[in-house]
This record gives structure tokens, C-alpha cells and sequence, in this order.
């Protein structure tokens, strides 16, 4: 996949770079942690962004064409979700196709600055 990456965004699309976008959670932000509890969740999200957070700064320094970042779907509609959906806002319950819809919108508009960044469904920036 390493030599497919290096070429950026290839032939036939309108981006000269590649992105590699994974799906973490705000709840691995260490910044942005003001319940605690969830300790083997929160743990494996902020592993997650820390691996991405150190492959974007590698693929920084060698100057690949190569954008990494995180993004939070925010709360969706499923059976993972089920159990906590009480204790979600009223309009914070997304249907997966508006969450996905937010997340190819970042995606389609990352730029070379954004390398490393942790974005929300909304497009904000969430702390590391």
C-alpha cells in the first residue's frame, strides 16, 4: 500500500495528495476529557490517535504526498450506540448517512495543513 500512498492522489481524481482517514472518538481525546470512565475505550481511541498522529508527522518530514487524519462521527444511530443513547442531546443522534456525509465532506477538503489534525463531524478541530 506504501508505493499507492506515495503517489498521492493518483490518476483520475482531483487531489494531488492521498488522505488516510481513521475513525477514532472524541472520548480519546486526552484534552477533551472531563467524565474519565471508559478506560479500555478511551484507551484504544487515544492509541489510535497517537499512531496517526506519529505517521502524519513522518509522512511531514519525508514530504510524501500523504494527508493523515482522525475523525470523530460524532454519536450515530446504531447497535454500538444503543445503550448510552439515552444521554444523548436531542439532535446529536445521528442516522449513519448524515454522519458519513459530514465525514466525506472533511475528507474532501483536508489540505496539506490539516496532516495530523483530529476533526469532529462538524469540521471542528478537537484537541489531542
Amino acid at each position: 500500500m506504501w508505493p499507492l500512498l506515495k503517489a498521492g492522489g493518483g490518476s483520475g481524481t482531483e487531489r494531488d495528495v492521498a488522505v488516510v482517514a481513521s475513525l477514532s472518538a472524541r472520548v480519546g481525546s486526552i484534552g477533551d476529557n472531563r467524565l474519565g470512565g471508559w478506560h479500555s475505550y478511551r484507551s484504544s481511541k487515544a492509541a489510535l490517535n497517537q499512531l496517526t498522529k506519529t505517521v502524519s508527522v513522518e509522512f511531514g518530514r519525508k514530504k510524501d504526498p500523504v494527508i493523515c487524519i482522525l475523525l470523530h462521527p460524532g454519536t450515530v444511530d446504531t447497535d454500538l450506540s444503543r445503550p448510552f443513547q439515552r444521554n444523548v442531546p436531542e439532535g446529536k443522534l445521528f442516522t449513519k448517512e448524515f454522519s458519513v456525509q459530514k465525514l466525506l465532506n472533511i475528507i474532501n477538503n483536508v489540505k496539506s495543513h490539516d496532516n495530523g489534525k483530529f476533526f469532529a463531524w462538524d469540521g471542528q478541530e478537537i484537541p489531542w
